[in-house]
């Protein structure tokens, strides 16, 4: 496996509507054990495609990414993923994103959700998602279609946030020189 470089906000990468995938081989197989292992190595819980520079729909996560016991991770690989049914209910969660590091907000999502995917092997899933999964899930599938968590933000928190992201990176930037 190899690790794929990470694209960060606000590269416009992260705002580009990816296409369906066509056809499951071991080219994307390949593909998307790479996502995953990035992922790891990243220490997240979640990737899309575009967040490693490829615009197809797809998304890998495990919502036990630990580092220390490799026997609890549960990663999950998704082609074409598309939410078919929503909860009225909603949740607030702390998100953060790979793409904008070291930084997190308070993001509505729906509490529980019904995703149709295609699996690593090809075949076609659904999976009835709540708790930590489903805001995965949501996050990632709106990365598929150029949406941000921070998109779901007031203008006011949205600035914010983007302010100390630019102070994180000139911190990071000095830290490196």
């Amino acid at each position: 496996m190899a690790v794929l470089k990470l694209y960060e906000y606000p590269d416009e990468v992260l705002r580009q509507k990816c296409e369906r995938v066509t056809k499951v081989d071991d080219k994307l197989r390949k593909f998307l054990d790479d996502m995953l292992e990035t992922m790891y190595v990243d220490k997240g819980c979640g990737l899309a495609a575009p967040q490693v520079g490829v615009t197809k729909r797809i998304i890998v996560l495990d919502t036990n990414p630990s580092d220390e016991d490799l026997s609890v991770r549960h990663p999950m690989y998704l082609i074409n993923p598309e939410i078919i049914w929503r909860s009225e209910e909603k949740v607030l969660f702390k998100e953060g994103c790979l793409s904008l590091p070291d930084q997190r907000a308070e993001v509505e999502r729906f509490e529980r959700v019904r995703v149709h995917y295609t699996d690593y092997d090809g075949r076609e899933q659904e999976i009835l998602a709540d708790e930590l999964l489903a805001i995965i899930l949501q996050h990632e599938i709106d990365h598929l279609d150029g949406i941000l968590y921070i998109d779901h933000l007031s203008r006011l928190k949205r600035s914010r946030l983007l302010k100390k992201l630019e102070k994180f990176r000139e911190e990071k930037a000095q830290g490196n020189s």
